[in-house]
């Protein structure tokens, strides 16, 4: 028989409130609705299903300010991680909420009505406690502090919730397991002893090593259950880690593993995300859960340091053990020994015996270089499917983004750098001149700096898809602001590389050559905003190549940013 839920009961609203679907749903289409963004719907996700039992709503402010000072809700169960619905003030006062109201909670990927929660009350919670006391400490390097800090709303909504409809997804629907139909299956298969592994990473020799010993060590099967919702930015998209899970899934012996899928939004919060994680797993019908060494850290801080020890999540979750009703299995790191063709626990190696490893960063390097990825390391089949979504660096997308003043010559150096590409091959090349961009894509834009900056936005927008499909991408705008530069290329390079060129010609020279006399009529005041005359240009602190057309030739210019790909492994050489 599977692990009993945490608090005793599941709480599976969708099951609890089927009997009054057609009345709920009805009803929602009357309400006020709060379009859910990503991370919400995440939550409300596991609300719904019973993954978040003994929740049954978003935490209201008395179980709130139990969670982040005591890892406690108001009844007494233990609950590591705030569940909040963070709104904004005017999102708040535009749809009149306040206790007793009832609100429809929307998925804003299809305009599905999910939920309807009933508002216990709305609180404004001290950020800066929630910060130190569950991720640690206030530092904005951590992601979930830099997401509160920046991104959640002031306010938040506390209350219980009614289930109107499942959340709809598209992939991998066969994995996509509910607590209760995951304890179903289970019971299906005859387990009653299952280890969960919790995963964001792809999996190699090494985690199939390490959780078959777990299973055998405690007479077990194992429940490969990775996060597929949010996890850390740089992350493998979870499409690419799903097929590699499906590849090694045969490797197990026969009958002793199965995959599901967790649409989790992780918190990389360390020792509390151990322990939410053990929660969950428990409510999935797991007994035993694997905490890894560094187990959901997010790196380091802003002073370079670790944010968690290494096996600070492990005491924190082992803390816990009885209450929690699910057994520690420490994560064992694995190494390979050549001499007998085997993985062993690090610590049960004599001295002197040859290992042998594969860092991530080496990994990652392997696989844009193209190099060799052998077999004991990897499954050739696992090692297949890394390898369609990471091509070698020369099929690789990438934008060259240049910026400087009007008539600086960075157009001219498009033009030249796009033919010099395409006389190349081997990828297609697009090409975003400012002036084009402007009467295509931003056209009912003005020149303040607000307008400037959505015109960067959509430019950093469409070429971070196109260097997601592999494309030479080629920007031209003036781009006048640092901050707007600085998103542009944190957007593009979550798919390629992004190479900031400053054509660094002076104003002075820009203006002395200008043929088509818009720097005069600037001058005379007919166009107003003009960068480098009333509009200031903040020269980049950090580009990449930074060139000059008053001292440079187009030809040469170009020539410089070639080799500068060509360093980078992005080109085959001429």
């Amino acid at each position: 028989m599977a692990n009993a839920p945490h608090g005793g009961v599941l709480k599976d609203l969708i099951a609890r409130d089927a009997p009054r679907h057609a009345e709920l749903a009805a009803e929602a289409e009357t309400l006020p609705a709060v379009v859910l963004t990503e991370r919400q719907l995440c939550d409300l996700e596991l609300i719904l299903n019973g993954g978040f039992s003994p929740l049954e709503g978003f935490m209201n402010e008395a179980d709130y300010n139990g969670v982040v000072a005591e890892n406690r809700l108001t009844n007494g169960i233990l609950f590591s991680m705030p569940i909040t619905l963070d709104l904004n003030k005017e999102t708040i006062q535009e749809l009149g909420l306040k206790a007793g109201t009832r609100v429809t909670l929307r998925d804003l990927r299809d305009d599905r009505n999910l939920a309807i929660l009933t508002v216990d009350d709305i609180y404004k919670p001290n950020k800066e406690v929630e910060a130190t006391k569950v991720f640690g400490a206030n530092d904005e390097a951590h992601p979930a502090v830099k997401y509160l800090h920046h991104t959640a709303g002031e306010y938040y909504v506390g209350g219980k919730v009614e289930a109107v409809n499942r959340l709809q997804h598209y992939d991998f629907l066969d994995l996509r397991y509910t607590p209760a139909e995951m304890r179903l299956h289970f019971d299906k298969l005859g387990w009653s002893r299952v280890v969960a592994f919790q995963t964001r990473n792809p999996m190699h020799r090494a985690h199939r090593e390490l959780t078959v010993r777990a299973a055998r060590s405690h007479h077990a099967n194992v429940l490969i259950h990775p996060v597929v919702g949010l996890t850390k930015p740089g992350d493998i998209d979870h499409f690419t880690r799903v097929r590699v899970y499906k590849a090694l899934l045969p490797r197990y012996p026969n009958g002793m593993a199965v995959l599901g899928l967790l649409p989790l939004a992780m918190r990389m919060g360390g020792p509390r995300e151990a322990t939410w994680h053990a929660i969950i797993r428990k409510n999935f019908g797991a007994t035993h859960f694997i905490v890894g060494r560094d187990h959901a850290g997010p790196g380091k801080n802003s002073k370079g340091e670790d944010f968690y020890g290494p096996y600070d999540a492990q005491y924190e979750v082992e803390k816990y053990r009885d209450e929690l009703g699910i057994e520690v299995v420490p994560f064992q790191m694995m190494t390979y020994l050549p001499d007998s063709d085997e993985y062993a626990p690090v610590d049960t190696i004599p001295k002197g015996v040859r290992t042998l490893n594969i860092s991530g960063t080496e990994l990652r390097a392997r696989l844009r270089s193209g190099r060799e990825i052998p077999e004991w390391f990897s499954y050739p089949e696992v090692v297949k499917v890394l390898r369609e979504s990471h091509p070698p660096r020369s099929q690789q997308g990438f934008t060259v983004f240049l910026t400087g003043y009007q008539n600086s010559g960075k157009d001219q150096i498009a033009r030249a750098l796009q033919v010099t590409l395409n006389q190349q091959g081997g990828r297609s090349v697009s090409m975003l001149l400012g002036e084009t961009v402007r009467h295509e894509l931003s056209s009912e834009l003005g020149f303040t700096k607000e307008d400037r900056n959505r015109n960067i936005a959509r430019i950093a927008f469409v070429a971070s898809e196109l260097t997601r499909s592999g494309a030479a991408v080629i920007a031209a705008p003036i781009a006048p602001f640092e901050d707007a530069r600085k998103h542009a290329r944190e957007l593009v390079e979550k798919y390629g590389d992004f190479y900031l060129v400053h054509v660094a010609t002076p104003l002075e020279y820009c203006e002395k050559t200008d043929k088509r006399g818009i720097y005069a009529k600037a001058r005379a005041g007919e166009i107003k905003g003009f960068t480098g005359v009333d509009d200031p240009y903040e020269a980049p602190a950090k580009a990449d190549l930074v060139v000059d057309c008053e001292k440079q030739s187009v030809r040469s210019i170009v020539h410089q940013i070639i080799l500068l790909l060509e360093g980078q492994g992005l080109l085959d050489k001429f």
